[in-house]
């Protein structure tokens, strides 16, 4: 007999967040993430995302033996800035077993109509940074980045069983870095430059901090029409770069200001750690980060993580200007891949960018849709 149970204690919440590494334990291309983050995401004493969202957990029993979770989320400030009444499933994560999934996300759904929603989407999180989508091609494929899913196949199909559709795919490439930047990228940001633009480059992450707010209110900006973005306010913002930026290396963050000094664009990426993270088996200490500063130094690869232009001046340039500031620091990295990181399957601007350079798709991901 399969025994629900919403989560309402500690150690509940404790189980929850360690069950995938479980049902990972010996999956080889699954990527654990840090014990540490994992209670900052659901922990809502930690993540302030709580307070403007409706959440549920539960966790699925067998025989006593925890088998099963899902959470449940109503973002209502995306609900009322689209016009949407969605409830998300995210974190949702399972054995083989069709009755256990069916219990969890039936659990969402009842839940869900009871609050009134209409449609059920997912996996989706508090915003568009989560983790996001199954996996639906490249199960073989180790992961690269932090912020991404590695399902089982099994899921895309009980998610399909239970008569979801797809919502919208998501794209991840890998790209050969040039050795030598294309000429059309150097005309194009000389024009940028007399225009007025100038790129900032960093050495130090205490000289990325004062440019961190203005970052924010860029990506709130032009990140508005990007599905499932959810604004984040000052406190979210502050909570999102203290958990990402002590990872980050300086060297591969710039960030455009225009003649006023205002920042109109940026891009954020960092060498591989995924080698790093799988030693450290989602703790830091007490040898979790050796490992993951290990890794820094033994990769030869390049994760994008986030980026954007303003939206009034994206023919201006800048794009080239970052490419250029970026894949200059990558060579002189020693790094000869490039990980795309999601991209929207309808970002076509943005896939572009990638498919100048040598490249495959080696990786798509899905969010399911059904209506209540």
């Amino acid at each position: 007999m399969i025994q629900l149970k919403e989560v309402n204690t500690k150690r509940e919440l404790k189980q929850f967040i360690l069950l995938p590494f479980s049902i990972h334990k010996n999956h080889k291309e699954w990527l654990p993430p840090l014990i540490s983050d994992e209670w900052k995401v659901f922990d809502k004493t930690k993540n302030y995302s709580f307070e403007h969202c409706d959440t549920i957990l539960y966790l699925a029993k067998k025989e006593n033996v925890i088998v099963g979770r899902v959470m449940g989320i109503i973002n209502h400030n995306y609900n009322t800035g689209s016009n949407e009444n969605n409830v998300r499933f995210y974190g949702l994560e399972c054995y083989d077993d069709a009755k256990v999934y069916d219990i969890l996300i039936n659990a969402i759904e009842k839940w869900g109509k009871q609050k009134g929603m209409e449609t059920i989407i997912g996996p989706l999180g508090f915003s568009d940074k989560d983790p996001q989508g199954f996996l639906i091609e490249g199960f073989k494929e180790e992961m690269s980045v932090m912020v991404t899913n590695h399902s089982f196949k099994y899921l895309m199909n009980h998610t399909e069983r239970n008569g979801f559709k797809k919502k919208l795919d998501i794209f991840q490439y890998r790209a050969i870095i040039p050795k030598k930047t294309p000429e059309i990228y150097d005309r194009i940001a000389e024009r940028a430059t007399k225009n007025g633009f100038k790129i900032l480059e960093f050495k130090k992450s205490k000289h990325v901090r004062p440019y961190v707010n203005d970052v924010f209110n860029l990506i709130n900006k032009t990140y508005k029409d990007i599905y499932g973005f959810a604004p984040l306010d000052a406190t979210e913002s502050k909570e999102f770069s203290e958990r990402f930026l002590p990872l980050l290396k300086p060297q591969y963050i710039k960030v455009v200001l225009n003649k006023s000094d205002k920042v109109v664009a940026f891009v954020v990426a960092m060498p591989d750690i995924s080698k790093g993270f799988k030693k450290a088996k989602g703790k830091l200490f007490p040898f979790g980060f050796v490992h993951i500063l290990k890794a820094f130094k033994k990769t030869n690869q390049l994760n994008l993580l986030l980026g954007c232009v303003d939206e009034n001046i994206r023919n201006s340039g800048l794009v080239a200007l970052l490419n250029i500031a970026l894949l200059n620091s990558a060579r002189k990295g020693n790094l000869t891949i490039l990980d795309s990181h999601l991209i929207l399957e309808e970002n076509k601007k943005m896939r572009a960018v990638v498919e100048r350079m040598e490249h495959t798709i080696y990786k798509k991901y899905r969010i399911f849709e059904k209506k209540l």
